[in-house]
């Protein structure tokens, strides 16, 4: 097996449906630009409240990736 060296960025989602939503919507807008992508966890969840009710849902990550060979 290869050894890996990892990079980690944190990444802040948001999503009105859930926080699944919110999780989604941050992998795939990095996914975008960041090659590599491994592996996620969540750090932080919040949410924000309007009229009693929860109106969006707010995750912080931390995505690993790996770093390309020279």
């Amino acid at each position: 097996m290869e050894d890996h060296v990892y990079k980690i960025v944190e990444l802040v989602g948001s999503s009105k449906q859930s926080i699944e939503g919110a999780i989604e919507a941050a992998i795939s807008r990095a996914g975008k630009t960041v090659r590599n992508m491994r592996w996620f966890e969540v750090v932080q969840t919040r949410g924000h409240v309007e009229g009693g009710k929860v109106s969006h849902y707010q995750v912080m990550l931390r995505a690993g990736f790996t770093l390309e060979k020279e």
